[in-house]
């Protein structure tokens, strides 16, 4: 098991790490919108931090050797199900490849963000 970490997608705010790999497989940790720059959610809209998470996950993908193409599943947590369509207008740009997700509202998101996004990809 190998542990990756890049400065270019935020740190860990917690006991865990950015992203895993195992075999030909990385596990990412769930990407909130911080600007890994300025270690702040700086979007307000949820499509500004659907941007900023994407980019995130694509990052951590990066840093492990591959890319957001080669995602297998994602998990994503809204803050609130109403921003389901403008979240998907932003999402489905990053994800072309359409992965397998599940996307479900949850009561609340580190850092008060609007989004979430972990990923599942092959090496």
């Amino acid at each position: 098991m190998k542990t990756v970490a890049t400065t270019a997608a935020p740190a860990a705010i917690g006991p865990y790490s950015q992203a895993k790999i195992v075999g030909n497989i990385v596990y990412c940790s769930g990407q909130i919108p911080v600007n890994p720059a300025s270690g702040a959610i700086e979007g307000k809209t949820v499509a500004e931090q659907t941007h900023q998470s994407c980019k995130n996950v694509a990052a951590l993908l990066e840093a492990a050797g591959t890319s957001i193409d080669k995602v297998i599943k994602t998990t994503c947590f809204l803050a609130n199900i109403a921003d389901f369509g403008e979240f998907n207008a932003v999402y489905e740009k990053y994800f072309t490849g359409k992965p397998a997700r599940s996307c479900v509202a949850v009561k609340d998101i580190p850092k008060g963000a609007l989004v979430e996004i972990e990923a599942i990809a092959e090496i």
